[in-house]
């Protein structure tokens, strides 16, 4: 599990220990030269993003939560993701977009090198053919049982990763592009081969090529000598893709959990969450699109920044007492595993044939000794911040400062946020102003949207406050009507989000002034 702004006191641990190496494509004004290494640290943790949701427990294709994947960091063709119109522009990793994009603060030296590593996932379709003599047909299968042991057709993934390296002078004088997609390719391995009599078996893997560019760009600030503001864009380039492929096969041309990390000699970051007084005005011009960029490394140290489709505070990193990668970071590692060990023995051999990393989880959760799940259960992390040691005691003639008031209020209530007032806020739907206690009809758009929201499409709810994001944007915090556990919910502030033109603010009847109705209830309002 993370240690981060995502699972802060949890206990628990997540790794990735990929069993195919990545492919690496170097990149450098310099030549080759040595391998850098300064982004070793962090790669762990980059490894948990990347396979956030991979597959999730129990781990079987069978399961429902297993049939509708990649949620995060997918980069699809321009054409493919405009068929639905204009992607909001927010720091939401989990919008499928054509684009995502960084943007930083830096502060460098003289001579200063900077090094970006661009990361992603690839899809691999694994397809189980069989034919039943030598000179006949191959034949897709979903699942067959060969000598024994289970094979499944199920889609995989393949890192891929894109060094680029150069002086910082050079993006001074104009941006810079860089190849960084993947190509095609297809493996068969045989199973089962027969002559004239009984079957052969094999499995496919077939990948697509991904196009994809990454470009790199800085500005000089008029401000604090030395600051300067570095973005990086990176592109789905492909533009063969007809706009109503399904999304299976779209998926194929895409970059997937794709994420980037920023380091090299010479240069510091700036932190975007608690910048310094006189970097604030700049932090906020910084807009970041479906990724945001924290610091990474040890806690005080600003050598290298990790940009995230996953929210994540400053300095991220792996629980110390965790075993190894759940493909769940934001999970408890205790719990997934006691309840791994609880599947049944024919749940295991599902997950084990549905794919190589599920059942490395098996194997390391039924060999997990003793004392590694004695140190999973209870880990507490300080809900302080670490106080400096004092190697004296205190000086009675320097009067002691009391400590400033602590704001102890949650974020979701009154007071939580300065300057904010969820309670009072109002938003605009349709040219009305729509606030707490308002009813509205949740009409959430189709592609991008999150997969619970096919459940929620023309119900009504109630607004429970009015939310502003760290980019600008707003969110409706609502309680759906009729549900046994909205009270609940709402002591413990657990709501669902929608943005304004998701919703439609219903009036006392509880209907709406539609220009155009859909079968499941909701309207499309045109503004003039």
């Amino acid at each position: 599990m993370l240690e981060s702004a995502v699972g802060a006191g949890r206990p628990g641990g997540a790794r990735v220990d990929h069993p195919a190496q990545a492919e690496r494509n170097a990149i450098s004004a310099y030549g080759a030269g040595p391998a850098y290494t300064g982004f070793d640290r962090i790669r762990a943790v980059a490894d948990a993003i990347c396979y956030e949701g991979y597959l999730l427990y129990p781990y079987r294709r069978s399961s429902p939560k297993n049939r509708v994947r990649w949620q995060f960091g997918v980069l699809a063709p321009r054409h493919w993701v405009d068929a639905d119109g204009p992607v909001p522009a927010s720091v939401a990793g989990s919008v499928e977009s054509w684009q995502q994009q960084t943007a930083c603060l830096i502060e460098a030296a003289p001579g200063a090198v900077l090094r970006v590593l661009v990361r992603f996932l690839q899809l691999q379709s694994k397809h189980v053919e069989r034919r039943a003599h030598r000179d006949g047909p191959w034949e897709f299968v979903e699942s067959l049982e060969v000598n024994g042991e289970l094979q499944l057709s199920f889609d995989e993934a393949v890192p891929h990763e894109t060094v680029i390296e150069l002086p910082l002078a050079e993006l001074l004088e104009g941006e810079r592009t860089y190849p960084v997609g993947a190509p095609g390719g297809e493996e068969t391995t045989v199973l089962a081969d027969s002559s004239d009599h009984g079957q052969s078996v094999r499995v496919v893997r077939r990948r697509r090529p991904v196009r994809a560019r990454t470009a790199l760009r800085v500005d000089t600030l008029e401000g604090p000598e030395g600051l300067n503001r570095l973005i990086v864009r990176t592109e789905n380039t492909d533009d063969a893709l007809p706009p109503d492929t399904p999304r299976e096969e779209a998926l194929a041309h895409a970059l997937l959990a794709t994420h980037t990390l920023l380091g090299g000699d010479g240069l510091e970051f700036v932190s975007l969450i608690d910048p310094p007084a006189r970097a604030r005005p700049y932090a906020r011009a910084c807009r970041n699109l479906h990724t945001f960029p924290v610091l990474a490394g040890d806690e005080g140290t600003r050598q290298t920044m990790f940009s995230s489709p996953i929210l994540l505070g400053d300095h991220p990193q792996i629980a110390p007492e965790s075993p190894g990668d759940l493909h769940d970071a934001a999970e408890i590692d205790e719990i997934l595993s006691l309840r791994t060990l609880l599947l049944t023995d024919e749940e295991k051999r599902e997950a084990r044939a549905t794919d190589p990393r599920a059942a490395a989880i098996l194997d390391r959760v039924e060999n997990m000794p003793q004392d590694v799940f004695t140190r999973l259960h209870g880990a507490i992390r300080s809900l302080e911040p670490a106080r400096p040691a004092r190697s004296t005691g205190p000086d009675p003639a320097v009067p002691r400062a009391e400590p400033a008031p602590r704001n102890n209020i949650p974020w979701w209530k009154e007071g939580g946020d300065e300057g904010l007032s969820p309670a009072t806020d109002s938003v605009l739907v349709g040219g009305v102003a729509v606030r707490r206690g308002d009813r509205v009809r949740l009409c959430p758009g189709g592609r991008g949207a999150d997969a619970q929201d096919m459940f929620l499409v023309g119900r009504t709810a109630q607004v429970e406050g009015v939310f502003h994001d760290v980019d600008g944007s707003v969110r409706l915090a609502v309680s759906v009507q009729d549900d046994p556990a909205a009270e609940l919910n709402a002591w413990y502030g657990r709501f669902f989000y929608f943005r304004p033109d998701e919703v439609q603010r219903l009036d006392g009847a509880g209907s709406a002034s539609p220009d155009e109705e859909r079968p499941d209830g909701c309207h499309r309002t045109v503004e003039a």
